[in-house]
């Protein structure tokens, strides 16, 4: 099996991949050209704006990168679809984080049991 230079590197990047766009948080995508034997398609990266977090990729991108388009939206004058929120990043694990009723990370405390409980008392 031939080895491949992991393209994703900066330095590689600018010496193997071409410039297929960039979005608006600054993230890079980039794409080989030409169709790689292995894959039997061309390969596609992107090189994040800071962090390396997947769900900083907006939608028009990740259809590009997974081969579901074949145009990189920067080639087209993509407009999301009317359902289509603005693109948001994970929050997990910081202070806007989802905290539902009862987490033990939300504010306040947890509501009482409402009666609708019977609790399992294995001596029954």
């Amino acid at each position: 099996m031939v080895e491949r230079p992991d393209l994703r590197h900066p330095a590689l990047t600018k010496l193997h991949g071409e410039l297929a766009g960039e979005d608006e948080f600054g993230n890079r995508y980039y794409r080989t050209g030409k169709i790689d034997p292995t894959l039997l398609m061309e390969r596609r990266w992107v090189i994040y704006h800071g962090e390396a977090e997947a769900s900083s990729v907006p939608p028009s991108w990740h259809g590009w990168l997974h081969h579901t388009v074949d145009v990189p939206p920067s080639e087209e004058k993509y407009q999301p679809r009317s359902w289509q929120k603005p693109h948001r990043p994970n929050l997990t694990g910081t202070p806007a984080a989802h905290r539902p009723t009862g987490s033990t990370l939300a504010q306040g405390r947890r509501p009482k049991a409402t009666g609708d409980y019977k609790a399992w008392n294995p001596g029954r």
